[in-house]
This record gives C-alpha cells, structure tokens and sequence, in this order.
C-alpha cells in the first residue's frame, strides 16, 4: 500500500475494498489487442506455497544506483539468505502529483507496460530474471491496480476512472493520496486494458506473478477475472500475493495475503508487554480462517512499515529482539518475507520516495543468523507445515511443531531482560540438537533464556 509523502506522517488508513460493481459485460479483446510471444522459458522452479521465503527490494534504497543492474549484481548475497523468490517493487515510470509537479511514489504509476528509466530498461528486468532462474529464485513484479498516476496516459479515458458528481476523476476515497487517481472498476475496457498489462510483463519479461498492492481496495471479481486470465498462460505457475487481508482474495486466486493481525501483535508483545501467548491466538485466529492450500506472509518489516512506523529495531526493542521476532514470525506459521535491510540491521528508516542507499558492511553476525534461521526452516517440514502446541506463558513464547515423525520445540524470550522458563512436562529431561549450532541440548526442568534470546531445538 503506496503512503504519500505531502504532510510528514500524515496517513489515513482505509482497508474497506470499493463498493463491488454491478454485473459486467466482459467485450472480446480485439485483433490488435493480443498478447505479445513468450520471451524466454517459462521458470520450472517455482516453490510450493508452505516453501517460500519470500525477500523485498525496495530498489532506491537496495544499491548505489538505485536500479535493477544493482539488484542483479547482488543475486548471490539474498540467495545465500535462504530465499527463493523475490518482490521487486514497482519498476514502473513515476508520475508527477496533481497540480504540484513533484515527484510521486514508486505506487504511482505512470505507464503500466514501460520500466521506469531511473531503474534501467525493458533488457535490465529480463537480465536480472534471467540470472535469478539461474540461481532458482522466483521474481515477481508489484502491481498498483487501484490508482495511477494523474499522466498515465489513461486518463484521457475518463470513464476509466472514479468521478465526483461534476465529472471530475478523484483520489482513492478516504485517502489523501494526492499522486494518484482512483481507477473505476465498473468499467469493463479499463479491466481489460489492465489485465492485458498483467500478462505483458509475465510474456515479455519472463516474470513468475506478482505482489498485488492494496488489494482490499480492488473488487473481488476483478481479481477472479485477472488470476483466470493469468492462468490461462501456457506453461505457468504464477506466485500471486494480496497486500490486504480479504478472505475473497484466496477465492480469487491468490496464494497469500497479509499477516497484519499477527503482525500487530508482535508489536504489542515486544513494544507494549502484551502476554506472548497473545500471538498464538492471533497465529490460530489467522491461518483457521482461510483454505488448507493457501496461507498468511509473516513479516517483522517491509517498505510501509520501516518507512513510516520504524525499524525492526525500534519496534522489537535491539538486534536480539528483532531476530527473536523474525523466528516466531517465521517458524509459528505462513511463510516469511524479509525487507532488504532488515538481515543487517539497518537503523534507517528507508524511505522509498527517494534514495537511501543500505550499508551492506554492517552487523554481519545479524546476516549469519538469519541465514541459519532459514536453513533450518527449510529443512524442516515440522517448521513449515507441522501441527501446532503452544504453551501458555506471558514472556517466553514457547511452541513445538510435529510433522509425521519430526517434532521441534521453539522458545522465544520476548523481554529485555533474563528469564528462566520452568518448561513444560513434555519437553522436561530430554534431549534434543540446538538448530543454529548444532551442539547437543540436554533439557532438564528449566531453560535459562537471555534478554530477547532463543532457542530452537531439533
């Protein structure tokens, strides 16, 4: 979800979707209106949903240069994370906002089927997707289907757009996104005209799907209609990711959406001292509600949160506090998604309206962490998809996972201080292997975690 920098700090937040259109009439594309030849071979790698670790490239801030070319040249770095499939945020050309002539945000989008010069050209994208296949990483594309930009060249379309009572094209209501002009969904062109941009960056770019912005502004049966028509692709299998928390979206197509809930209460934990049990009942409330087949992206960060709340340092109160956040976020359920960054504890609030280069030198001992942290998810099918048991405990989130013959146990010391954890029956006199080191544990009746450490035993 774009946030428009034109007030410091001021944002309203709207998570209700646009009034659901009545029944449409979907015309023919015409003769001259179809799709472009496939570039490249279609990426066979794609991983299963419960296999993902999904990792965020705000590109201003990702290099120097601030462009895809930096991206690609640091492909081996975010693979060696554990990942395997990377958001791009949007690549497209920025608009300028109405009336004041600044620039916008990434999230206003100038010209749906253009990459935007500042970040390289039609060739750059193909390179950087082509060299992540290689190295069996998935790349999505963010797409903004709200709103574009005040010149787009869609706005000489008026009846493409939401219009007040005098006919003049508006701002995505109960915003003060200003950039921006909200697309009306009842008109079945403009659907159409979106849909075949969709699939143009899937056919000439070779992309494997897309991270779908504000997607709980969208109507439902918009999105029926773009993930059907992606599905007709030949030879795909698309990664599609809602940033809203719609239980329709799954319905729709889409694979995943936002763990906001859960998100919400990793910050109330660390930052307000709510009980950590408290994340268990926002993890079962979450991932109950929605298919077998589907699930929530776990996030300690991304561009909306290090930009205009804080860092995963602030908000998880250190270095150690952070990464424990990013275990339970990783480990309880759904897949993870890390913001680039966040695996060197980047103290900057990255904004994505301008350039911040990271520091990749920083904090490697972060960068080590989190790479065992993900090695062991992935070979661990109880970390990925194992039933659940929690223990009720205030300050010490503790869960073990069971899949067929595999059980792990997790402990996580939500506070800033020292705690010693009289542990549960089942875990008491055993003996287990410490994942990120893989020492010998004997447990007896207590575990000693320090301030906001944990412990994951195999």
């Amino acid at each position: 979800m774009k946030k428009l920098l034109l007030i410091p700090f001021l944002f309203i937040a709207l998570f209700s979707c646009k009034q659901e259109p009545a029944p449409i009439i979907i015309p023919d594309p015409k003769p001259t209106d179809q799709d472009p030849a496939q570039y490249g071979t279609p990426f066979a790698g794609i991983p299963a949903t419960q296999d993902i670790v999904m990792y965020e490239v705000n590109l201003r801030a990702f290099s120097q240069n601030g462009n895809l070319e930096g991206v690609r040249q640091r492909l081996d770095s975010i693979k060696s994370l554990g990942v395997n499939v990377i958001w791009l945020m949007p690549i497209y050309p920025v608009g300028v906002l109405n009336s004041v002539g600044q620039m916008g945000s990434p999230y206003s989008v100038k010209n749906y089927q253009e990459v935007g010069a500042e970040y390289g050209t039609l060739d750059d994208l193909r390179k950087l997707v082509a060299d992540a296949h290689d190295k069996n990483m998935a790349v999505v594309l963010d797409w903004v289907a709200n709103h574009t930009a005040w010149d787009n060249p869609w706005i000489s379309n008026t009846p493409w757009y939401s219009q007040d009572g005098n006919g003049n094209i508006i701002i995505p209501p109960g915003t003060n996104w200003q950039d921006v002009a909200d697309l009306n969904f009842n008109n079945a062109e403009m659907r159409l005209a979106m849909i075949k941009a969709l699939k143009y960056w899937v056919l000439t770019a070779n992309v494997d799907g897309f991270r779908c912005d504000a997607a709980d502004f969208v109507p439902f049966d918009f999105w029926k209609q773009a993930i059907d028509s992606l599905k007709s692709v030949p030879n795909r299998q698309l990664i599609l990711l809602a940033e809203g928390s719609r239980k329709d979206h799954f319905d729709a197509g889409f694979q995943m959406n936002y763990a906001w809930d859960y998100y919400a209460k990793l910050k109330d934990v660390y930052g307000n001292n709510y009980s950590a049990a408290g994340l268990f009942t926002a993890n079962t409330l979450e991932l109950a509600s929605i298919p077998a087949d589907v699930t929530k992206l776990r996030f300690t960060s991304n561009h909306d949160e290090c930009a205009w709340d804080n860092t995963p340092l602030v908000l998880f109160k250190s270095k150690e506090g952070s990464i424990g956040a990013f275990v339970n976020a990783a480990l309880m359920g759904g897949v993870p998604l890390i913001y680039n960054g966040q695996e060197v504890g980047c103290a900057v609030k990255l904004p994505f309206f301008s350039r911040s280069p990271i520091d990749w030198s920083i904090n490697p001992d972060m960068t080590a962490t989190y790479k065992k942290i993900l090695a062991f998810r992935k070979g661990s099918e109880a970390a990925k998809q194992g039933s659940l048991t929690f223990v009720n405990n205030t300050n010490i989130a503790v869960f073990s996972k069971t899949y067929q013959q595999e059980t792990i146990w997790v402990l996580v010391n939500t506070r800033g201080n020292e705690v010693t954890y009289n542990v549960p029956v089942a875990l008491a006199n055993t003996t287990w292997t410490n994942a990120m080191d893989e020492t010998a544990v004997s447990v007896g009746t207590q575990v000693v975690l320090p301030a906001y450490g944990f412990l994951i035993l195999k």
